[in-house]
C-alpha cells in the first residue's frame, strides 16, 4: 500500500517551467538615406537622336534633364527597354543617342535620375 501512495504523489506533481536567460544584444540600425527621384518623359518623333528639355511632355509639367555631375545614378528607357550606358550621353538639358538607328515614332523616352 505504501508503494501506491508514493506512485500517486509522483504522478500528480507538476514539472517546473524553466525559462532560460538570454543575454541582451545591442543592435544598431541605420536610417536609410533619402533618395530624390527625377524623371524626364518624351515621345520620339522618329527622326531624331537628340532629346532636349523642351521636347518633354508638357502635359506632365516642366520636364528637366539634370546635369550628370549632380546625379548619383541614371537609367534611360526607350520604348520600355533599359538602354546600356554606352548607347547614350546625357548633358545638362539634353540626351544624345549614340546608336545607329533612331527610336521609332511614338516610342516613349524616359530618363530616371536618382540623387542620394
Amino acid at each position: 500500500m505504501v508503494s501506491q501512495k508514493n506512485t500517486r504523489s509522483r504522478t500528480s506533481s507538476k514539472p517546473y517551467l524553466t525559462i532560460p536567460t538570454v543575454p541582451s544584444i545591442k543592435s544598431f540600425h541605420r536610417v536609410p538615406k533619402k533618395v530624390k527621384v527625377y524623371e524626364y518623359f518624351a515621345i520620339s518623333n522618329g527622326d531624331s537622336k537628340v532629346f532636349k528639355e523642351e521636347d518633354g511632355l508638357v502635359e506632365i509639367g516642366k520636364q528637366e534633364i539634370l546635369e550628370p555631375s549632380k546625379v548619383s545614378y541614371m537609367n534611360l528607357f526607350i520604348n520600355g527597354v533599359l538602354q546600356p550606358k554606352e548607347s547614350y550621353e546625357v548633358a545638362n538639358g539634353e540626351i544624345t543617342l549614340k546608336t545607329e538607328d533612331m527610336p521609332p515614332k511614338g516610342a516613349p523616352v524616359i530618363l530616371q535620375m536618382f540623387i542620394f
